[in-house]
């Protein structure tokens, strides 16, 4: 009898995932939803680290980071059916600490970051995302990316000592004998050999192996123990100010949240669907629309529940390269998210030079995109300069963006390639120009 009903289950599961249709196995599922786990967990120690700058509760954000992720993957498998695992993003929670919580406190900050993410998904709901997409130049897509990643690696480099503040250069290197730029190198080198050898859990590795030696060499750090029972959350959800992050002085940072957020997650769905061979040669591919809805609709979640924006993961392609073809490979990843809930102790262990080395690699794997840029045309070239290297400068994810939309424009209306421009990019630079002579930076 019990064959019978495993038969049953089996079949089951084959029907809701299409399984023979992929040409996959539920073992093979298993596997993959298991290797792209092991690739992103990292997330549910960076992402408390850096939010806990804020103010906001550490082992809180812990607990929501897991539950959100979960969520989010489990309904990308089950409503697109996609080997697609979702998480709260790198680059937009350091965005919320380190740049809108300089002026703002987190609740309103993370008010901010869910009006961001709605006005995200209401471009996918009613199917302008594509156009926006296609209308914005491929040089500041790559230098916002890459702009982003200088600011990521910036915090990591910053968080382990190697950098400092100077009165005299404004930068200066730390004291490189340090225990935490030790210990952070230490980590940086870990990722970066493991990862040139294609070993998928190498970030969760170096954060493993830097914790322990901090525990067992800085006195700073307190063994409080491996499982216990969830922490509270209430500390967290119920304090998002969503009026409050409605104020004038925020829009440029909620249109910024929805410009990052659109070009990260479309521009990962389109490399983990290429890369498993489910999407055309125009990049379309099947339940589409479910899948960027879903998308969209996850990251208004990691604003509402204090995540940060929550958004498709690259770390996704990890499972595809072992035979990830379905939706069970996303639901997978969400179950073993949801089991790790009972490890919050851990994320409390975690240093933050133990996560720098995670920092600046999501930083160098974010600076490739400038290969996309047309450095013998300075008018591509200038505008993707200025917007990655603004980011870290201004210490400002939307100063960024908005200098390379306005000096953009510029460029190209005073030497006459005015067939560059269109409606949506001169519409963008407009708005941000306004934003600076009313509203200021």
């Amino acid at each position: 009898m019990s064959d019978i009903q495993s038969n049953e289950r089996r079949t089951l599961i084959d029907k809701i995932f299409q399984l023979k249709e992929k040409k996959s196995t539920v073992g093979t599922e298993i596997i993959a939803g298991g290797t792209t786990f092991l690739t992103m967990v990292y997330i549910i120690f960076v992402n408390p680290e850096i939010l806990s700058v804020t103010g906001m509760d550490q082992k809180a954000v812990f607990v929501l980071t897991c539950l959100v992720t979960a969520f989010a993957s489990i309904l990308m498998g089950l409503a697109a059916n996609l080997p697609i695992a979702l998480a709260p993003a790198m680059g937009l929670n350091a965005f919320l600490a380190f740049s809108i919580c300089s002026k703002y406190s987190w609740e309103v900050g993370m008010g901010a970051i869910f009006w961001g993410s709605l006005l995200f998904f209401l471009l996918s709901l009613f199917k302008v995302r594509h156009w926006l997409i296609s209308n914005i130049p491929s040089c500041l897509r790559a230098g916002i990316s890459a702009g982003i990643g200088l600011f990521i690696a910036f915090m990591g480099f910053k968080n382990m000592g190697l950098i400092e503040s100077s009165p005299a250069t404004l930068l200066t290197m730390g004291n490189i004998l340090s225990l935490p730029v030790l210990l952070g190198s230490l980590g940086f080198f870990i990722i970066i050999i493991l990862a040139s050898r294609n070993f998928h859990a190498a970030v969760l590795i170096s954060i493993l192996v830097v914790s322990v030696l901090g525990l067992w060499l800085d006195p700073n750090i307190h063994y409080e123990g491996i499982v216990s029972l969830p922490p509270d959350v209430t500390t967290v959800v119920g304090h998002i100010d969503l009026v409050g992050s409605l104020n004038i002085g925020m829009t440029g940072i909620i249109f910024s949240i929805m410009i990052v957020s659109l070009f990260d997650s479309s521009g990962t769905i389109l490399a983990v669907t290429d890369k498993a061979g489910i999407a055309d040669s125009k990049g379309r591919f099947p339940k589409m629309r479910q899948a960027l809805l879903v998308d969209s609709f996850s990251s208004t979640l990691g604003g509402l529940f204090g995540t940060s924006s929550v958004l498709t993961y690259i770390e996704s392609s990890a499972g595809v390269s072992v035979g990830g073809r379905t939706g069970l490979t996303s639901v997978v990843v969400g179950i073993l998210f949801l089991l790790v809930i009972f490890f919050s102790p851990l994320a409390h262990i975690v240093p933050s030079y133990a996560t720098s080395g995670a920092l600046i690699f999501v930083g160098i794997l974010m600076m490739s995109s400038l290969v996309k840029v047309d450095w013998h045309d300075l008018t591509e070239a200038t505008p993707a300069f200025i917007t990655a290297l603004m980011m870290p400068f201004a210490f400002a994810i939307t100063e960024g963006v908005a200098l390379g939309f306005i000096s953009y424009v510029v460029l190209k209306a005073f030497t006459g390639k005015f067939k560059h421009l269109n409606i949506c990019v001169i519409a963008v630079a407009v708005l941000f120009v306004l934003k600076f002579i009313f509203i200021g930076h």
